[in-house]
């Protein structure tokens, strides 16, 4: 679909939206980011991602439960020409209902997927991959959630190979109001080679799922926020080659805990097993035993704003003074209306 099928689709809304009450509205926000990772584990990814994102989208609001939204959201990495690395189009249908969500074409993946473990979504997704392109519902319920998701990476062309991903997650609370809890995260990338196939290039599978079970502390300790959750990983890896290709599904334990008090904040990640080789996950799950902690530092926490440092310590055998410094400044004015249609009949 190209940009003059995205303006013809603009117009026939705007024509829809003159013949009833509904309304249009406006939406801008946008990160910046400093982040710089020192890794003698992984020097290929010792760099420093540095940059903001800017995103602006106007919402054709047709009734309380339907929306469209059409915009855009454009990425310019500091020092680079030309200005804007990429724009990503912003084009999708939105149901949204006190316990229903559904998304269908191109939408942040911000709030959706960004709670993610790292080991199966890497934190750089948020930088270089904002939106998800094709299909996430979404269910409510009183006792958890569950997100069933659909992202297409690349369409499969004679020279590009098609590749999408999909996954699962959920929450699930026993009592409404208990500090219990068990949480599930899935995603698999299907990996198939282009329309010219190239000597031995098969169709591969690549993907990782993780089982927590986790206990919120509330405020009923000297933190504002406790919790700590433990549980199980693992990753499917496959070939498809000729003569058969079996799954490869190495275990692990992971176990993570989260404190904050004022704006000061705590969280430890730990891991231990086999080592792991998720296409979209972080590189640091392939070793055996595995530590990280972040030190978060809020300074900036408005009512639109939300500022933070972030050093995270990187501990892996033999390399135990990896380090990451990191500020990231997020800005979201919300959605504000600009006009309401009548209904002249």
């Amino acid at each position: 679909m190209n940009k003059k099928f995205y303006l013809v689709i603009f117009c026939l809304l705007l024509a829809r939206l003159a013949q009833a009450q509904q309304s249009l509205d406006i939406h801008f926000n946008g990160l910046g980011f400093l982040d710089n990772r020192e890794y003698q584990a992984y020097t290929e990814r010792s760099r420093t991602y540095s940059g903001t994102r800017l995103a602006l989208d106007l919402g054709l609001n047709m009734d309380s439960l339907n929306h469209f939204i059409v915009g855009i959201n454009g990425i310019h990495e500091f020092g680079a020409k030309p200005y804007f690395l990429k724009v990503d189009p912003v084009a999708y249908y939105k149901f949204e209902s006190s316990k229903w969500l559904f998304n269908a074409g191109m939408f942040p993946r911000a709030g959706l997927l960004t709670n993610y473990p790292r080991a199966i979504l890497n934190d750089t997704l948020m930088y270089y991959r904002p939106n998800v392109e094709g299909l996430l519902t979404r269910y409510q319920g009183a006792h958890g959630n569950i997100t069933l998701w659909l992202d297409w990476v690349s369409r499969q062309t004679n020279t590009d190979r098609e590749q999408f991903l999909f996954g699962a997650s959920g929450k699930y609370l026993p009592n409404q109001l208990g500090p219990l809890y068990a949480s599930y995260y899935f995603m698999l990338l299907h990996d198939a080679g282009a329309v010219v196939t190239v000597p031995n290039d098969h169709i591969r599978d690549n993907g990782a799922a993780q089982v927590r079970l986790g206990y919120n502390f509330g405020k009923h300790t000297m933190f504002d926020s406790l919790s700590v959750e433990v549980g199980g990983m693992m990753s499917l890896e496959r070939v498809r080659t000729g003569e058969g290709g079996g799954w490869k599904k190495p275990l692990g334990l992971v176990a993570s805990a989260y404190a904050s008090f004022g704006r000061f904040a705590l969280f430890d990640e730990f891991y231990k097993g086999d080592g792991h080789h998720v296409t979209y996950g972080d590189a640091f799950y392939e070793k055996k035993i595995y530590n990280r902690l972040d030190i978060i530092y809020t300074p900036f926490l408005f009512k639109h704003v939300k500022g933070q440092f972030i050093l995270s310590l990187h501990q892996s055998p033999a390399h135990l003074n990896d380090n990451q410094e990191a500020f990231r400044i997020v800005y979201d004015l919300g959605r504000k209306n600009l006009v309401r249609f009548k209904d002249d009949n």
